[in-house]
């Protein structure tokens, strides 16, 4: 009886650590998320860099700088750009953005200043990555807000605009 369910823990144990992890979104239009949501997370990983960005800087600068921490918030800085280009790519460009129906030059045109934008935030967390100049997060805001004025519709920007306070 023990060694029965011994083996069941076991496997159950071995089953557990051979799944994957769960990722921000299940690519089929479940329509369980939202694109205004996806923004407000977009804008709080930027918050989130900008802040590893200064501990980083001052941790740096002490005269005897803590290893340890400076580490971490590498790794948080890198963890939430990161996160950005798993939004713009696995959920914008893969789920979100459609390509328009041939003729449509307005279609085609707001297309073109979606794809432009994400493409651009996409290298701006990438830099996020190997920097830690406070303006590349401001470029990552502004292009996040070019984003949300050729995406969403006058109603939807008015929303996301109470979810600024960073």
């Amino acid at each position: 009886m023990q060694k029965t369910v011994f083996l069941l823990a076991l496997g159950g144990v071995a089953l557990l650590g051979t799944t994957g992890l769960a990722i921000s979104h299940c690519e089929i239009p479940c329509g369980i998320y939202n694109d205004t949501l996806r923004v407000v997370m977009i804008r709080e990983d930027i918050a989130t860099v900008e802040k590893s960005m200064k501990a980083i800087r001052d941790l740096g600068a002490a005269e005897k700088p803590h290893w340890n921490q400076l580490v971490r918030w590498v790794r948080n800085k890198e963890e939430h750009a990161g996160k950005i280009q798993e939004i713009v790519t696995r959920y914008f460009l893969t789920q979100r953005i459609k390509v328009p129906a041939e003729g449509d030059r307005e279609a085609r045109e707001k297309y073109v200043r979606r794809l432009v934008a994400l493409h651009q935030l996409l290298v701006t967390a990438m830099k996020m990555k190997q920097s830690t100049d406070p303006a590349v997060c401001r470029t990552a805001r502004s292009l996040l807000d070019e984003f949300s004025r050729a995406y969403f519709s006058a109603e939807d920007r008015a929303h996301l605009g109470t979810h600024r306070g960073n």
